[in-house]
């Protein structure tokens, strides 16, 4: 099985190259599933037309991070969509879930959405020992899993990585918008990158226009951040799964260029 993950859509920019070129990077690639981070569509959250336009271009389960309560109008989607996950370790009774099972391949593939605990702006739930729980309650109900870490501190994202590697075959980081050159395949057989990176403009900072990033470093007053123009890129990693032995065999990133 081959799966691939597409770094966090960063506004209209980030949507256009995704519905562009995420077809003709999946059939390149021989691609069976697919899970898109689409938290940051809107810049901060996304809207429930704009997770359409993602599943209209080919993802089969979108996964969100800490800017999921951004644009409330997304709350009755979750709640009608099993196939948008935001992550699991939030409070109990947040809208929607967590994680999923998902037909793939004739097997029963569980796709898990954690967010970390380091340098973020909210207190959520042990994402290690949400992990644990989650695996534990399902024993039975799949026959491989797959993680999505969604953190701002590679430490955790490393640690999670080793944390769950013979228990997912694959396991992923985003958040931080930059593909990190670390993918390899654990010592217990799980594929792993600390970043996949981001879908949207590359002449940008983490997908905003740079003038107005170093202004607001500056100290600056600015305004809303709004997308950066020019050229985009698909970020992303294709994990391969031995289907036989649940281990996956090879880790490639995908950094695929577009013009606008």
């Amino acid at each position: 099985m081959k799966l691939l993950a597409v770094g966090d859509i960063v506004g209209e920019p980030g949507l256009r190259a995704l519905e562009k070129r995420l077809r003709p990077v999946k059939r390149y690639y021989g691609v069976d599933f697919t899970v898109v981070n689409g938290e940051n569509a809107s810049m901060t959250g996304i809207l429930p037309e704009q997770a359409d336009r993602i599943f209209a271009a080919g993802a089969d389960v979108l996964t969100l991070g800490n800017h999921v309560w951004n644009r409330r109008q997304i709350v009755s989607y979750l709640e009608d969509n099993r196939y948008v996950l935001r992550p699991a370790n939030l409070a109990p009774q947040a809208p929607g879930e967590g994680y999923g099972v998902y037909d793939c391949c004739g097997y029963r593939l569980l796709v898990l959405n954690l967010i970390g605990r380091c340098e973020m702006d909210f207190g959520p739930d042990n994402p290690f020992l949400a992990a644990d729980r989650i695996l534990r309650s399902l024993g039975g109900k799949y026959d491989l899993a797959v993680c999505e870490m969604h953190a701002g501190a590679t430490s955790e994202k490393l640690a999670m990585g080793y944390y769950l590697d013979g228990r997912c075959a694959a396991v992923w980081g985003t958040h931080t918008h930059v593909q990190t050159a670390d993918e390899r395949v654990n010592p217990q057989g799980s594929g792993y990158l600390t970043d996949i990176g981001m879908t949207g403009p590359i002449w940008s900072v983490l997908g905003v226009d740079p003038k107005q990033s170093v202004a607001m470093f500056r100290g600056d007053l600015t305004e809303r951040f709004r997308p950066a123009e020019g050229e985009c890129a698909l970020s992303g990693a294709v994990f391969d799964i031995d289907l036989q032995t649940g281990k996956c065999t090879r880790v490639e990133r995908v950094f695929d260029r577009t013009q606008p």
